[in-house]
């Protein structure tokens, strides 16, 4: 069984910094991906960044390249989400996902997913 388990959520002002976690255990399924995700009310769940399930090749979309980080904690099976120059249009609820699948784009690959936890930056 696939759980996953966000934590780092809160409240910060604009400019700041925030580091999300997603606590990973994964029994014997084969994982391939875990991604980031964010969704406001009444709109699509984006993606933010994803990384191989080893640590390797992290990859981010465009709108928060440069500011956030993606990165395994080894020691821990946990992968953390750094974010830096926080902005209130980052305000959103922060998902973490696993995918068996290459792609990690697209939403529909990843099987898996936390119970989300809220980023409110204000301005």
């Amino acid at each position: 069984q696939v759980q996953l388990v966000e934590s780092g959520g809160g409240l910060v002002q604009a400019g700041g910094s925030l580091r999300l976690s997603c606590a990973a255990s994964v029994g014997t399924f084969q994982i391939y991906n875990i991604g980031w995700f964010r969704q406001t009310p009444g709109k699509e769940r984006d993606f933010l960044a994803a990384i191989r399930w080893n640590g390797d090749d992290p990859y981010y979309a465009d709108s928060v390249k440069g500011r956030f980080t993606i990165s395994r904690d080894n020691a821990k099976t946990t992968f953390n989400l750094q974010m830096n120059s926080l902005k209130p249009e980052d305000t959103a609820v922060y998902y973490c996902a696993a995918s068996a699948s290459y792609s990690r784009r697209n939403r529909n690959a990843y099987d898996y997913w936390g119970q989300g936890t809220q980023v409110t930056v204000s301005s």
